[in-house]
């Protein structure tokens, strides 16, 4: 079984993954003329938007749940086994992943806006419902929920799970069937209790385990601070191949990078579409600049710390892949994973590191766990759109806790390669399907530009911005503009003239 699932990974995660997310990000940072830079500001200031409704979620609690599903133990062990393979430079070309990824993101879930729908009482959409929706392509958007279901909730919630176990093994001795157990009752509580329930969670578990996770990674980095400068440069030199040491394995750093990166903040994957369709917001474009930030607290800030407190401290060693021998072995013995971590922390806070980087462990996983479940559940919907046989998401939450209990109890290697399985497949499906759907996202993009420069809050009616399909947001917008809340109260007579005309050559 090992065997089967490491050859569908290799094949999954080649180079062509690699270079298609790299492609992708980089292309709609073009498009976009770098909209993940340039509206950075902005990101921060509309997390400040607190509009929620019987059908959505508030702004923040959509990026909070979207980043429970980006912030998980990928941040931790991922980070681990990156350079392990890749060595030092891994994690620069993580970082690169990053920011390009920053427009990916931005671009689903714009999409995710624009095409969602109503149904069971509040907001749905994501990758499906934007396939179908976008490329009148129905097809091949039952596919993708197929396989999105089928990855977030049989074949990836087992890392999760498993990751927990090993840590608390590790730290606390305690038996992985023992935490299977509680992690399993706890996330029953949850998703038993919708998705409100899942967002008002995540909305005050992720900010708090985030900012403290950046603060022990600063004392980490301020206790080894003579060893900071050299750190920085070894990085430098293994991802540009000028380094001694790694220089010969820069292909390999830049693969496992992009590979993990892709792993942890999951843009260009579809998995934050679910959550950003969810939230209450007045444009589009909002969402997906929320999300873009989102990116850079997963990978630039949470996977960055893991990796300068593993290097700073000297907690890795490197087996290139397909080699016996290692380049480096400061730790013999000792597996990638979050082993490494809890010996970085431990050089600070001795016995009590280990169990620090367990919780936070906890934390990380649990509320990915949570942001999975919410992803499956949400394509379910989609496949049933009638909502004919509710027994279908009852199957999915007893599968789904099914998964979560046998997780813990698994080969890691097995859980780590089905994750794979899962996350490149729907990498490979969502990526294509958005540069195809360029076209309506950047048309968003347009017209939340044009309004802004106008002084007013960006309110989206598809018909001006020149989107078809988008029925919802006809009715939304009727709906801002019927309150009095959107454009026609909040600008002067010669700006609404300004707009009138623009909506007549729409």
């Amino acid at each position: 079984m090992e065997a089967i699932v490491n050859t569908l990974v290799g094949y999954i995660w080649g180079n062509a993954l690699v270079v298609l997310s790299l492609g992708v990000g980089l292309y709609f940072t073009l498009a976009t003329r770098g909209v993940q830079f340039r509206y950075l500001i902005k990101m921060v200031c509309l997390l400040k938007e607190n509009k929620a409704s019987k059908e959505g979620i508030s702004s923040f609690q959509a990026f909070c749940l979207a980043l429970s599903g980006r912030v998980g133990v990928g941040n931790i062990a991922g980070v681990a086994t990156a350079i392990a393979a890749g060595g030092p430079g891994a994690i620069f070309w993580m970082v690169v992943m990053g920011l390009l990824g920053g427009a990916s993101a931005f671009i689903e879930s714009t999409l995710a806006q624009i095409y969602k729908q109503r149904a069971d009482g509040q907001y749905r959409g994501g990758s499906p419902y934007y396939i179908e929706k976008g490329l009148k392509l129905k097809p091949f958007a039952i596919i993708v929920a197929a396989v999105i279901c089928l990855s977030y909730g049989v074949l990836v919630p087992g890392i999760q799970a498993n990751t927990i176990a090993d840590s608390f093994q590790t730290s606390f001795n305690m038996p992985p069937m023992v935490t299977g157990a509680i992690v399993t009752v706890l996330m029953a509580w949850l998703i038993f209790g919708g998705v409100k329930r899942i967002a008002s969670a995540a909305d005050k578990i992720v900010p708090l385990m985030a900012i403290a996770y950046i603060v022990m990674m600063v004392i980490i980095l301020g206790s080894h601070w003579e060893k900071v400068p050299a750190m920085f440069s070894l990085i430098f030199r293994s991802a540009m191949g000028m380094d001694a040491v790694f220089g010969g394995i820069v292909g390999t750093a830049v693969s496992w990078g992009v590979r993990r990166a892709v792993f942890s903040n999951v843009a260009g994957a579809g998995e934050a579409t679910f959550s950003s369709a969810a939230a209450e917001v007045s444009h589009p474009v909002k969402q997906g600049l929320i999300q873009a930030f989102s990116i850079y607290i997963d990978t630039l800030v949470v996977c960055t710390a893991s990796g300068l407190m593993i290097l700073v401290t000297n907690m890795y060693n490197v087996f290139p892949d397909g080699s016996a021998t290692a380049l480096v072995e400061y730790v013999p013995g000792v597996a990638a994973g979050t082993a490494w971590t809890q010996m970085a922390v431990s050089t600070v806070f001795t016995s009590a590191g280990s169990g620090f980087v367990s919780l936070a462990v906890f934390l990380f996983a649990f509320t990915t766990l949570m942001a999975y479940y919410y992803i499956a559940e949400t394509t379910i919907v989609y496949l049933d759109r009638k909502l004919a046989y509710p027994v279908l998401t009852l199957i999915l939450k007893f599968v789904f806790l099914g998964i979560i209990f046998m997780g813990s109890v698994q080969s890691v290697s097995i859980m780590w390669g089905l994750g794979d399985i899962g996350f490149g497949s729907m990498s490979y499906l969502n990526l294509i399907a958005i540069v195809f759907l360029t076209r309506p996202a950047l048309r968003a993009l347009k017209d939340y530009e044009r309004q802004e420069k106008l002084g007013v809050d960006p309110v989206f009616d598809p018909r001006v911005a020149g989107i078809e399909n988008a029925e919802l947001w006809e009715e939304i917008s009727q709906e801002y503009h019927q309150r009095g809340s959107g454009v026609v109260e909040e600008i002067s007579e010669d700006k609404r003239i300004l707009i009138t005309k623009e909506e007549n050559k729409s």
